[in-house]
This record gives structure tokens, C-alpha cells and sequence, in this order.
């Protein structure tokens, strides 16, 4: 007899809010680095890091769900995800653990300001609301 193989996901925060990514989205997590701004981006491309040699764009998730930017802290950290054969860097301000959701809702049509087309759902762990996010829409934005 075969088990259920439920999705993992890494939980992370930003603001006051809870999201999630699909742990195969997901290349890796690194603590803070100096990041290198680059003249004429959009507003929440924070920059580039030099990641083993490899150059990779990094975003702000705070901007971009339009929350005021604040310091870094011992837990902000840059989850490194591959977007279109692409590394891409997003700023998070904690990284808080792996998890997998008993329940998931389909989103509604905005989430705090955010489009619900970010979102491949909700998940629920008892009290606790998770953003899912879906890295293509979120990441092609405009």
C-alpha cells in the first residue's frame, strides 16, 4: 500500500504576513549579502549578488507587495529560485520553516493588496493563513 505524498513548501514571512513557495521552486537560501544597485530598474529590483560567480538579480518582496522597505536583520534573508532557466534572488525577512498544508483554499481575489493571481491558493494550519504564491505571475509583473 502506497502513502500520500503531500507538496513541501518553505514558509516564509514578509511583514506581518505568512507565504509560501513549492520547495522545488526553490535552488537555495542564503543569509543577507551586499547587494549592488543597478541605475533604471524597476523599483523593486534591489540590485545584483555575485552568487559563485554567477551574477543574479535580486528582488524586494516587501516592495513589491507595496510594504515600506526596513534594515535588514540577522533573519533577512535571499531565497535563490530558478525562474525561466534564470536565478533570481527574493528578499524576504524570514525563512521560517518547511512545511506541507492539510488544507488548501483557492485564492481570493486579492490578498492585502496583492492580485489573487499571485496565488495558487491558501493554505490553512489550523488558525494560521498562507499565502502559496505562484513565482511565475509574481515574478513577470510590470
Amino acid at each position: 500500500m502506497g502513502t500520500l505524498q503531500q507538496e513541501q513548501y518553505i514558509e516564509m514571512t514578509v511583514g506581518e504576513e505568512l507565504y509560501a513557495v513549492r520547495i522545488e521552486e526553490i535552488h537555495e537560501i542564503i543569509k543577507m549579502q551586499t547587494v549592488t544597485e543597478i541605475p533604471h530598474c524597476k523599483s523593486y529590483v534591489k540590485g545584483v549578488i555575485n552568487l559563485r560567480g554567477k551574477v543574479v538579480p535580486v528582488i524586494s518582496f516587501r516592495h513589491m507587495f507595496g510594504l515600506p522597505e526596513q534594515p535588514d536583520t540577522k533573519a533577512t534573508r535571499i531565497v535563490v529560485v530558478k525562474h525561466r532557466e534564470e536565478s533570481v534572488g527574493i528578499i524576504v525577512d524570514q525563512v521560517n520553516k518547511v512545511t506541507t498544508f492539510p488544507d488548501i483554499q483557492p485564492p481570493p481575489d486579492h490578498v492585502g493588496g496583492v492580485s489573487g493571481a499571485n496565488f495558487t491558493g491558501i493554505g490553512l494550519h489550523g488558525q494560521k493563513l498562507v499565502g502559496i504564491l505562484k513565482l511565475d505571475e509574481v515574478l513577470l509583473r510590470d
